[in-house]
């Protein structure tokens, strides 16, 4: 007998309570964009390689070791999509969505990362994501963020924070960067390994190491706002001050940085509070959502400067900080216990749902457990079709306008 093939590492088939979850938290995200004026987008799974190459950067982890990278029949470089925001900058040069600037985008979908699986993360994972492309005022920055808090609240996720920090406009991140170098390079052997081979390249990493040999050179470390601009810290105020109006509960981050060279201004993540529920549940990785402004990205695919800003949240850790969503109880059930009147429950199927509820029926196996098996299903309305008695209603805790639709059928009588 063959052998049954098996998942492979670092997938998931999702099912059962999980997969009400996950739809939980797709169809909160859907809500709350609409709500937003978020337009819908719908991106490739696959780009040209050098989309990801050019825009993440060909020294990131991302580039050089995460990604499923694949040659096509025809020879050409294709990846599949590690992240959202390249392949929508991408759309958006080749498009022509320039003329609908500012454009508020959002999306959801699966993503491809080869890392190694840990709680929480997939190589094969699932985001969901939002963009302003186009405005470069902060009142973006504070309305994406404000999209973000009520997604997380309305998802019922409680105790989380948003880390904020500012990495300047582009001469302030310049000066800072150089700052950086000066410091760390005093101290370049007694770095991590990894963080010694991001010095020259990308040195704001390094503050965002969680590597102890790297820790206490990070604690002295030059801070951004030494060197921000009238402009940048002008921009800074405006996104704080924006946030206290609209009731986001925010704190200052000034390790949290964004190591790509087009990453400007406002950097964010939502973090459980330590001590929370949602914080023990997902360990040491505990950031649920993040992103920044990124007003450099566009010149990387070769088009004009363009300012964006934009988040993206794993649906796999939301879902599991959303608790058992289970499946929602049905309306109505027909229980078709005269095999006779098949056609009769198709009727009333499509007349309750015409109505907007859930409804379904059971005609399969013995005709005298039938009705039996509606009660353990507990809907709010069970319909009986029978050869003697014609049909029977019965309800406990029901809603006045599902029994309505059912009555419009014949008027029912009790079931004892």
């Amino acid at each position: 007998m063959a052998k049954t093939p098996q998942a492979i590492r670092g997938t998931q088939d999702i099912f059962g309570a999980d997969a009400e979850a996950f739809a939980f938290v797709v169809e909160t995200f859907e809500r709350v964009r609409k709500l937003y004026r978020f337009r819908r987008a719908e991106m490739p799974v696959f780009e040209k390689t050098e989309v990801f190459a050019r825009s993440i950067g060909e020294t990131t982890d991302i580039v050089s070791k995460e990604m499923y990278s694949f040659e096509d029949r025809g020879g050409e470089s294709l990846t599949l999509r590690p992240e959202f925001t390249a392949g929508i900058a991408r759309a958006y040069l080749s498009n022509g969505w320039q003329q609908h600037a500012p454009l508020k985008l959002a999306t959801h979908g699966p993503l491809f990362r080869y890392e190694r699986p840990q709680k929480g993360r997939y190589r094969q994972f699932h985001q969901i994501d939002a963009e302003i492309i186009g405005a470069a005022e902060p009142q973006a920055d504070v309305e994406l963020l404000a999209m973000a808090d009520q997604v997380i609240r309305e998802l019922g996720i409680e105790d989380v924070t948003l880390h904020l920090n500012t990495l300047g406009d582009g001469d302030s991140r310049e000066a800072w960067r150089a700052a950086l170098v000066e410091h760390f390079r005093a101290v370049k052997d007694e770095l991590s390994e990894d963080s010694q081979e991001r010095l020259e390249k990308n040195p704001l990493r390094i503050l965002d190491s969680k590597d102890r040999r790297d820790q206490k050179f990070v604690a002295d470390a030059p801070k951004i706002d030494q060197f921000l601009s009238e402009d940048a810290r002008a921009f800074f105020d405006a996104v704080t001050s924006g946030l206290d109006a609209a009731g986001v509960k925010w704190q200052r981050a000034e390790s949290l940085v964004r190591g790509l060279d087009y990453y400007r201004h406002t950097a964010f993540e939502f973090i459980p509070d330590e001590g929370s529920e949602a914080a023990g549940k997902l360990g040491s990785q505990s950031t649920i959502l993040g992103g920044g402004r990124y007003d450099g990205l566009m010149e990387s695919l070769g088009g004009a400067p363009t300012p964006a800003v934009g988040w993206a949240a794993g649906i796999e850790r939301l879902a599991m900080l959303v608790g058992d969503k289970g499946e929602a109880e049905c309306d109505l059930i027909v229980v078709v216990e005269d095999d006779g009147r098949l056609a009769e429950a198709f009727g009333v199927l499509k007349q309750v749902r015409a109505e907007g509820f859930t409804a379904e029926m059971i005609s399969g196996g013995s005709p005298r457990k039938r009705y039996d098996k509606a009660v353990k299903r507990t809907p709010k309305v069970i319909l009986s079709l029978q050869r003697d008695m014609g049909h029977s209603v019965s309800h406990d805790n029901f809603e006045e306008p599902v029994l309505s639709v059912i009555t419009a059928y014949s008027e029912p009588s009790p079931r004892t």
